[in-house]
């Protein structure tokens, strides 16, 4: 075996109601993976206790909407275009919502099951499920 092939990963593909994530690399130390959207469709209005994340618009445009931790009456909306990229500590309120097919690349902690749904579209709120 090459080191090449050693070291090589193949993507986990993870089916999503609003698309896909591909996990590209788990490591104990961070996670990235592609988010790829479907028009109209949006992640849930959530943040994470401990995960943090930075996430790189590929392709496409979001409309992203952000929210301090205990303002969730207080949110304020952004569009992103392909080029940008944004922080998300933990307890940041966020979901992302796709004007166009759109493609997100996401580094964070490895913390993959550190989800609070606040609000979803999908009938996944309180849940980590997929």
């Amino acid at each position: 075996m090459t080191l090449k092939e050693e070291l090589t990963e193949k993507a986990h593909v993870v089916e999503k109601p609003w698309g896909h994530e591909e996990w590209l690399s788990v490591t104990k130390r961070y996670v990235l993976k592609k988010l790829v959207l479907k028009k109209g469709a949006r992640f849930s209005l959530q943040y994470h206790k401990k995960k943090e994340e930075s996430l790189y618009l590929l392709a496409g445009s979001i409309r992203l909407t952000l929210g301090k931790p205990g303002k969730q009456g207080n949110l304020e909306t952004s569009l992103f275009r392909a080029g940008e990229t944004i922080h998300l500590p933990p307890k940041m309120i966020h979901r992302a919502e796709a004007q166009e097919a759109s493609v997100i690349i996401e580094a964070s902690t490895p913390h993959l099951l550190d989800v609070v749904r606040l609000s979803d579209d999908y009938r996944r709120e309180g849940t980590s499920k997929p």
